[in-house]
């Protein structure tokens, strides 16, 4: 659901509605200690326990988040921006694959506004919050496409109908109604009846983000 903006209210009336309670003040993420924040205290971070490889230090934080039962530690905030206006946008995310190179997710390249923000802008950024064991990583970088042959071993992993859900699905699209995209489904299942082997869309695949700077935060006490 998209809401439309708001026009902007006169100064007068934002002036008169600065003393409007907050509806949120300093939540406390349901500490005990009331009026203070949950405080962390289930690891440190020390120089010498670090890889000199960011990737090998990720992929062993993700065995470590993976070992303590992190619900789909893949779990990721895509962020990007547009140029010229610079507008970020953002979104949860899978993070599908991890090598030397980067880490790769998927979606529709054609439609989706992080499409649209990658043609112009070939930047990224991808978050991960582990909160079981009080860690994020942040991962800035530049981006590339995988190549279809590469995209379609991922695509044939995937159940039936959500092979067909990529073909059919434009992101970030407005659409009349539900009806108009189950229409669409039907359309791509008659297309490919009968079919197991199905490939995988032109405009859908994988981004590679390959990281300039990759942060590891380890949350502490205070």
């Amino acid at each position: 659901m998209l809401y439309p903006r708001k026009q902007p209210e006169s100064s007068a009336t934002q002036s008169s509605s600065s003393s409007t309670p907050k509806l949120i003040f300093a939540p406390t993420g349901g500490s005990n200690d009331t009026g203070h924040a949950v405080q962390y205290n289930k690891g440190s971070i020390e120089i010498e326990d670090l890889s000199t490889s960011p990737t090998d230090q990720f992929h062993k934080w993700f065995q470590d988040a993976v070992a303590a039962n992190v619900y789909q530690p893949e779990t990721v905030t895509l962020a990007t921006a547009s140029l010229p206006d610079g507008k970020p946008s953002a979104r949860i995310v899978f993070m599908k694959e991890l090598d030397d190179q980067g880490f790769v997710v998927y979606s529709n390249w054609e439609t989706s506004r992080k499409a649209s923000d990658i043609r112009s802008n070939p930047q990224a950024a991808l978050t991960f919050w582990w909160r079981e064991i009080e860690r994020q990583v942040r991962v800035e970088g530049h981006t590339e496409r995988l190549r279809d042959e590469e995209s379609q071993i991922y695509y044939d992993t995937r159940i039936k109908g959500s092979r067909i859900g990529a073909w059919a699905s434009p992101q970030s699209q407005v659409l009349n109604g539900r009806e108009d995209l189950e229409q669409r489904v039907k359309e791509v299942e008659k297309r490919f009846e009968g079919q197991e082997n199905i490939p995988v869309p032109p405009f859908w695949g994988g981004l590679r983000i390959i990281p300039d700077v990759v942060e590891f935060w380890q949350g502490r006490q205070s």
